[in-house]
């Protein structure tokens, strides 16, 4: 990959990024041209992110929602190529897509934070997912505790709740959603 990497001259592009041979080390994204990229998750985050996994998908059987949650798939912005860690997506639209699936077709884009995505997860990731017209934003940082960040789209920019430890989401939209991000760490 690195060899692939140190040739390429100008701007990249969607294109470019998705030929690019397989990094089983780094998620790559593309943000503006540039190549994005940080290690690939550690235990603890694959841990919360298989549990959040488990719990949205049992929301979305629950209220017969039209919605499929994804692990780590490409999702085209406006300004690139971003992998969220999970995202819940149109049914139809993910049974139909091949490489990449469209930002139109992401209803939820959630990012769990680690010490390598601090920053693009709680500052540069909201702007492209909201630029992209993603209805909601939801950020889970684990510690010191896990807390649980939802955003909803409004007027271009997400309004947060937060969720902590010892509470509930109490979701009603885009499904119905009650879960305490204690049970996302054990």
């Amino acid at each position: 990959m690195s060899v692939a990497v140190t040739e390429h001259s100008g701007p990249w592009t969607v294109e470019d990024v998705l030929a690019l041979p397989e990094d089983t080390h780094h998620r790559i994204e593309l943000v503006g041209g540039a190549l994005l990229m940080s290690p690939n998750p550690g235990v603890p985050h694959q841990r919360a992110s298989s549990r959040l996994w488990a719990l949205l998908d049992a929301a979305i059987t629950a209220a017969s929602a039209p919605f499929e949650v994804l692990e780590a798939v490409n999702v085209i912005v406006p300004d690139g190529l971003l992998i969220p860690d999970l995202v819940v997506a149109d049914a139809v639209a993910a049974a139909e897509a091949g490489t990449t699936l469209s930002a139109h077709d992401i209803v939820v884009a959630i990012e769990i934070a680690s010490p390598s995505t601090r920053v693009a997860d709680k500052k540069m990731k909201p702007s492209l997912y909201a630029a992209a017209g993603i209805p909601h934003y939801w950020r889970l940082e684990l510690e010191p505790a896990p807390r649980l960040y939802l955003g909803h789209l409004e007027r271009g920019l997400y309004v947060d709740r937060l969720i902590q430890v010892g509470e509930t989401t109490a979701l009603t939209d885009p499904f119905p959603l009650n879960i305490d991000p204690a049970r996302l760490r054990r």
